[in-house]
């Protein structure tokens, strides 16, 4: 029995010179500075193709005409015909987000069969409100 306590206390011994070695690996990576040397003096060609390039891009509007919360058993019973009341009145204007800050205020009309929206406002930046809940 003696000698079994002995075997067990070794390997328990191995075991932490083991996981302390790899700590201590660990702790010696080292970090190397690097050198970079000076970009040439073209910024000016270069801050017109940057801003080309932003000015294509696409960008994902959110436009928000209400919400509302229900509980999970409540939505589950929905089905075809179903009427889900929003929070907001049908004569204030929808929200549009672009990511999750508002950036302006319009109406909801369609043109050509297809929903669209009309821009009543463009918020400046102390006038736009963040997005509180996903839509």
């Amino acid at each position: 029995m003696a000698d079994t306590t002995e075997s067990v206390e070794e390997k328990t011994e191995e075991k932490q010179d083991q996981q302390d070695g790899a700590a201590q690996a660990q702790t010696k990576t080292q970090a190397q500075s690097a050198e970079f040397s000076e970009a040439a003096g073209t910024e000016g060609a270069a801050a017109a193709g940057s801003i080309d390039i932003l000015l294509d891009m696409n960008v994902p509007v959110t436009v928000s005409i209400g919400r509302t919360e229900i509980p999970v058993r409540r939505l589950l019973q929905f089905g075809p015909g179903s009427v889900l009341k929003l929070d907001k009145p049908i004569d204030e204007p929808a929200d549009l987000y672009l990511r999750d800050t508002k950036f302006a205020t319009g109406n909801v009309v369609v043109v050509d069969g297809q929903f669209a929206v009309k821009i009543n406002q463009i918020l400046g930046p102390g006038d736009s409100a963040t997005k509180t809940v996903e839509t």
